[in-house]
């Protein structure tokens, strides 16, 4: 059974984010709430928790996994971007999108498309993950926690669904399932892959 951490979603407790950080660095994957639903998540390097992430949502090697972000600071360790391309996101993040962006050296390839060598970036404005971040000090690995036949909206949906499969659950309260809009931006010219939270208009 995950440890179920109840953290505030506008003023998160330090000391409940540092227990979730303490999980991370001990190899755990955790179920938490983004301004577009739940993810899952776990740390850079940490192989087995990706692989059980891989098994929880049953994820092909052609899955673009997402790099979530604090800000924009330290992209260009993990993904190539021109000039258009940074101010792009620099004008709409954070916010509820994911960017499929061309992945660097610094990335582990088992987190690259296997065909592309892309990854997904995302800067969330939630208020947890934002802290969470901050006290991690690096990028989290992560992906929308999206199961066949189950929806999110609350915590029960979230332990109903995963509680025996991730090591810890933040609890903030109401989160429901609204997917990013997802932008590639690794080819010649802006596609947009999925029509979700974020606002395209302000692609214009």
């Amino acid at each position: 059974m995950a440890k179920l951490v109840a953290i505030h979603p506008q003023n998160p407790q330090q000391r409940l984010i540092m227990q979730v950080v303490e999980e991370l660095h001990s190899g755990g994957v955790i179920a938490y709430p983004t301004d577009s639903g739940y993810a899952l998540g776990t740390t850079l390097g940490n192989k087995n928790g990706l692989d059980k992430i891989r098994q929880i949502r049953q994820l092909s090697k052609r899955h673009d996994f997402t790099l979530m972000m604090r800000d924009l600071s330290h992209i260009g360790e993990y993904a190539k971007l021109d000039n258009n391309a940074f101010r792009l996101l620099k004008k709409i993040l954070p916010g509820a999108y994911t960017f499929i962006l061309a992945g660097t050296r610094d990335v582990p390839k088992r987190l690259l498309h296997e065909k592309k060598k892309t990854i997904g970036v995302r800067v969330s404005s939630h208020g947890v993950v934002q802290a969470l971040l901050a006290a991690l000090d690096e990028p989290l690995m992560s992906v929308s926690l999206i199961l066949e036949g189950c929806e999110f909206y609350d915590i029960d949906d979230v332990r109903d669904a995963v509680d025996n499969q991730v090591d810890l659950i933040i609890d903030d309260g109401y989160c429901p399932p609204e997917p990013t809009t997802v932008i590639d931006l690794s080819g010649d010219a802006v596609e947009i892959i999925r029509h979700g939270a974020g606002d395209t208009s302000l692609l214009e």
